[in-house]
Order: structure tokens, then C-alpha cells, then sequence
């Protein structure tokens, strides 16, 4: 890796983006199908599993690529490819180890996580989606390697490798389940949930070819200084530990409050599990539109961390701001129209998209979240400028703050008949505001040079308003001359996309400085006649 040549933040983030662009085509393919092949109430096995994983991936997992390509970073810039290498080795038998525990804790305990959960129906996904917390840990430790080296090349392939196996498998094996030999919906659940650990065995095998090929090219002899192996577990402890808390704390409140509103349903509204899982399935099933514009954040943390750990340790305070400054930006230009669309088109979207669900409660869920999504995105980088600033701990304190709020809130108000299911999304909204607006506060503090965030966040907020509004006009004029929610969803939402970059064009939102840190920004610069 030491051979090739170094990408930028933003090519790095291009990369990175791209592969998530397309793992999200694939995982929307995947996913949508499989709402309507579970149906609302088999899906909500799948995601209660899921949320039992995400809870232990998170504690196990989720600081390793930030702790290692921090740690590599740094040992690069100061030449110490040595260093470097005995992080890998050091943190690869460290982390491997914590994933097999956990798996074994989540294969073992798996009736006791599903009542946790109040859907004794899980049960089965949760054992078939074991083994992957042992193997998602490899491939934290190999995809944090590259990104320390800069290189988000490996990462975004195996990512793809990763989603392509479980659409082939997962979609197979729930279709042919429930299809074919007419099983159970949580059946089905658990065999699309096979084809996600098939996914990443496939992708840890992938990256660990790309790891024994690239060292083959690397000089034999490596340079440098090594520090001590307890001295290395210690600083990988000191880095990912917060972060993991961090992360693992929105799956833990994402956990909770699903446990919980499944639990005030059957108990406050007197409902069966049965019809709550239903509920619930509706509520998890748009998700996966909800989520997708804060994985492409992923590829923006993941570039944010060792750009600005390069800059600090040049001493380059005005280039770390600018970088602070550039992946805010973009953050809302992904954040801000993504959000504005699912508000203006929640129901439409739902209906075009799963005709399993029952888009008069799908529907105005996938609107709540639209507003959600923007302060969710918007946490997220502003998560990772304080991790690279160094604040490791105040993110967890906003964070559990929030979602403290958000447990109370979801307490109170879906256990009221009239609001039943739509509390617990507007709680969301209200945990990751709150989590949004505490943290943006905090990086206004402690940032040295922060750009504003009115002269940041005021043109993009205007074109998002002015998109939405030509979305929400285009759909109903559509819908009222065809009566097609096809047609005028689609039509709606191309408009939409022209209507936002003629707006990003015309109010000159990015400048100069932002698209040179781009690959041929200057090129498009001229292009599009910025100053």
C-alpha cells in the first residue's frame, strides 16, 4: 500500500461513495423484495434480530476502523511502516477474539434476546446471524488498514462482493422457504438472514486476498520503530472503545425503543403479537429507505478521520478546517434533499415501493422519518470532526441524552390509542434533533477555525425547499390527471433532482475551494464557471 499513491479526502470519499451508491442499489433490491416476499410481520423478525446484532457488532466492532486507520495514519506520515504493520497484527488477534465471544453469546442466548425483544418469533434470526459478528470483525480489521493507508478502494469492493451474496443468497432462500415449501414467515426471515452470513465469509475471503496481494508488493523490509504490543492494545482500546460505546449506544436506543413500543403495544393498546409485529414490520420495512442517506455518510467519516489526523500531525490547522468545513457541506447537500423528499413523498414512495405494506401506516412514518434522516446524517459527521479533533467521549454523553428523551417520549405517546405506532417515530426525531443540535454546539466549540454554519447550511437548506415544494406540486398535479402513483412518484422525483441542481448551480453552493479537494475539481470548477 505504501506504493500507491495517497487519495485525497474527497477522492477518498468518492470512492467510498460510490461503492456505497451502488451496495445501496443492491441492498434496495434486496431488501424491498424481501419486505413484500416476509411481509410486514416476517420482516419485523428480521429486523428484531438485526437489532440484537447491531447492538453486539457495535460493541465488538465499531471503533475498529476508526482506531486502526487513525493508529496507521499517523504511523505512515512519521514513515514507521513497521509500527504500522504490528498494529494490524496486534489488533487483528485482539478484535478477532472479542467477535467470537460475542458471536458465541448471541447463538447461545438467543431465546432469552428474542423475549428481550417481545417477538418470541426471532428467535431463529437471531441464531442464523451469529456467526457474523466473529467475521465482521475481520473485516473491520482488514478495511481499517486500508483506510489508514488511504486506500478505500478494498473497502468499497468488498462491500459490494458483500451485498451482491446476500441478494443472491438471502432472496433465494426466503423465496424458496415461503414460496416453495410454504414455511412460516419467520422461517423465511431466518433463511434470508443465512445469505447475510454467507455475504461476509465471502468478504472477508475477498479481503483477505487483497491483504497477502498488497503486501507482496510492499518492500520486505518495513521501518521504523515499534512500540510495545501491551502499548498498542492500550492506545487501540484508548480510540475504540469510545467510539464503540458511541456507535453501540444508537443501537442499544434503537433496540430498546423497538423492545419497548412492541411491549406498549401488547400491553398499554392490548394488542397480540401478532398485530404488533405487523405494526412494527411496517415501521422497520420503510427504514430501509430511511437509512439509506445515512450510509453514504459512512463514506464521508470514514475519509474525515485520517484527512484531518494527517493535517494535525503537519500541523496544518487551516486545512483541517477546511476539510471540517467541506464534509459538513456535503453531509447537508446529501442530508437535506434525501430528507425533504421522503416528508413531500412518504406515502407515494411506500406504495410504489412495497405493496405488502400498509401504506396508510407506512406511508406518514416514512414522512416522520424524513426529518429524522436530516439530523441523523448531519450527528454522524459531526461524530466523526470531534473523533478526529481527538473528543472521544462527549458524543456518547449527547447521544444517551437524547436517547433518554427518546425512550420517555416513546413511553408516553405510544401508548396512547390515538398516536399507537407513530410515536415511536416521532420520538426518533426528537432524540436525533436534540443529538444533532448538542453535538453541532459542541464542534462550534472546540474546533478551532469552524467555518459558520449559517454561511454553510443557509443555501442548501433553500434549495431542498425549493425542490421539495416542485416534488410535492409535480405529484399532485400528475396524480390527478393519470391516477397513476407510479408514473407521478417517478416524474416527482426526477423533477426533484433537476430542480436541486439547478438550484446548487444557480445559488453557487459549492465554491472553488470545496471542488478542489474533488478528483478534477478545478475541470468542473471551470465547467460550471465558479469562482
Amino acid at each position: 500500500m505504501a506504493s500507491k499513491k495517497a487519495n485525497s479526502f474527497f477522492g477518498g470519499t468518492a470512492i467510498l461513495a460510490a461503492g456505497i451508491l451502488i451496495v445501496k442499489v443492491i441492498s434496495a433490491v434486496y431488501k424491498m423484495p424481501l419486505v413484500n416476499i416476509l411481509g410486514s410481520s416476517g420482516y419485523a423478525d428480521f429486523g428484531a434480530a438485526f437489532n440484537i446484532f447491531n447492538i453486539l457488532l457495535m460493541i465488538s466492532t465499531g471503533g475498529i476502523p476508526v482506531a486502526m486507520s487513525k493508529m496507521i495514519s499517523e504511523s505512515v506520515v512519521q514513515n514507521r511502516t513497521a509500527q504500522a504493520r504490528k498494529i494490524f497484527r496486534t489488533a487483528f488477534a485482539l478484535f478477532v477474539a472479542i467477535g467470537v465471544f460475542f458471536s458465541l453469546i448471541m447463538l447461545l442466548f438467543a431465546p432469552q434476546f428474542a423475549s428481550l425483544m417481545n417477538n418470541t418469533k426471532a428467535v431463529w434470526c437471531i441464531r442464523m446471524l451469529a456467526p457474523s459478528v466473529a467475521l465482521v470483525c475481520c473485516l473491520a480489521c482488514f478495511r481499517g488498514y486500508a483506510q489508514g493507508h488511504r486506500n478505500m478502494t478494498p473497502s468499497s469492493v468488498s462491500q459490494i462482493i458483500e451485498a451482491l451474496f446476500k441478494l443472491i443468497v438471502g432472496l433465494t432462500l426466503a423465496w424458496y422457504l415461503i414460496r416453495k415449501l410454504s414455511k412460516p414467515d419467520y422461517i423465511g426471515a431466518a433463511g434470508a438472514i443465512v445469505g447475510v452470513t454467507v455475504s461476509e465469509l465471502v468478504a472477508v475471503l475477498y479481503m483477505a486476498w487483497d491483504f497477502w496481494r498488497t503486501r507482496r508488493s510492499e518492500p520486505a523490509r518495513a521501518l521504523g520503530r515499534t512500540d510495545s504490543t501491551l502499548q498498542i492494545v492500550r492506545t487501540c482500546l484508548a480510540l475504540a472503545i469510545p467510539i464503540s460505546l458511541t456507535s453501540a449506544s444508537t443501537s442499544i436506543i434503537t433496540a430498546v425503543d423497538n423492545s419497548l413500543v412492541m411491549g406498549r403495544l401488547q400491553g398499554a393498546l392490548n394488542m397480540t403479537e401478532e398485530a404488533a409485529r405487523s405494526l412494527m414490520g411496517n415501521y422497520t420495512g420503510v427504514q430501509t429507505v430511511y437509512q439509506i442517506p445515512a450510509a453514504l455518510m459512512v463514506a464521508i467519516t470514514a475519509s474525515v478521520i485520517p484527512a484531518v489526523t494527517v493535517c494535525f500531525t503537519k500541523k496544518d490547522r487551516t486545512g483541517a478546517a477546511k476539510i471540517v468545513g467541506s464534509a459538513l457541506k456535503t453531509a447537508a447537500l446529501i442530508a437535506l434533499p434525501s430528507g425533504v423528499g421522503m416528508i413531500v413523498l412518504g406515502t407515494p414512495i411506500t406504495q410504489l415501493l412495497f405493496h405488502r405494506l400498509d401504506a396508510s401506516v407506512a406511508g406518514p412514518i416514512l414522512s416522520i422519518l424524513g426529518l429524522a434522516n436530516i439530523f441523523v446524517c448531519m450527528m454522524l459527521v459531526c461524530n466523526s470532526v470531534l473523533q478526529s479533533h481527538g473528543i472521544l467521549h462527549l458524543p456518547i454523553f449527547t447521544m444517551l441524552i437524547g436517547g433518554i428523551i427518546m425512550v420517555i417520549f416513546d413511553f408516553v405517546m405510544v401508548g396512547i390509542p390515538s398516536v399507537n405506532i407513530f410515536g415511536s417515530p416521532i420520538g426518533t426525531c426528537v432524540c436525533y434533533g436534540i443529538t444533532c443540535i448538542l453535538d453541532m454546539l459542541i464542534v462550534k466549540r472546540v474546533v478551532p477555525k469552524c467555518p459558520s454554519f449559517l454561511k454553510l447550511f443557509l443555501k442548501p437548506v433553500l434549495a431542498s425547499v425549493v425542490m421539495g415544494a416542485a416534488a410535492w406540486g409535480c405529484y399532485g398535479l400528475l396524480f390527478r390527471v393519470t391516477h397513476s402513483n407510479a408514473l407521478s412518484t417517478l416524474a416527482a422525483v426526477l423533477v426533484a433532482v433537476v430542480v436541486y441542481a439547478i438550484m446548487v448551480v444557480a445559488l453557487r453552493i459549492l465554491t472553488r475551494d470545496d471542488l478542489s479537494l474533488m478528483p478534477k475539481g478545478d475541470k468542473i470548477a471551470r465547467l460550471l464557471h465558479i469562482d
